[in-house]
């Protein structure tokens, strides 16, 4: 069972910058595509950008814009998400997932990954 833990939220105001990690426990890390989601609330859980295992090639939402940049570190079991230029609509619940099995669903679907990180709260003041 393959655990993340999430952290790095915070409480900041408009133009700041954050930079949340996601470590997981399992050795076999590098072998697994990874995400990042968001979910404000009242709202569904929307993807934010994803990694694939090499880390080679990102996936990004288009509101990241430029903005938030995805990476990883296999060598610590460690995926980053570092924000900058935040804005108040990017206040969400930022939650990191893995996939656990293979690699070949679709990488900005929720529904693609098997493990997930409990969430880290992330507001944006005006």
């Amino acid at each position: 069972q393959v655990q993340l833990v999430a952290s790095g939220g915070g409480l900041v105001q408009a133009g700041d910058s954050l930079r949340l990690s996601c470590a997981a426990s399992e050795h076999t890390f590098s072998m697994y595509n990874m995400g990042w989601f968001r979910q404000a609330p009242g709202k569904e859980r929307e993807f934010v950008q994803g990694i694939t295992r090499s880390g080679f090639i990102v996936y990004s939402a288009d509101f990241v814009k430029g903005r938030f940049t995805i990476s990883r570190d296999n060598a610590k079991n460690t995926m980053y998400l570092q924000m900058n230029n935040l804005r108040p609509e990017d206040t969400a619940t930022y939650y990191c997932a893995t996939v656990g099995s293979n690699n070949r669903g679709d990488i900005s679907r929720s529904t693609t990954y098997d493990y997930w990180g409990q969430g880290t709260q992330v507001t944006v003041s005006s």
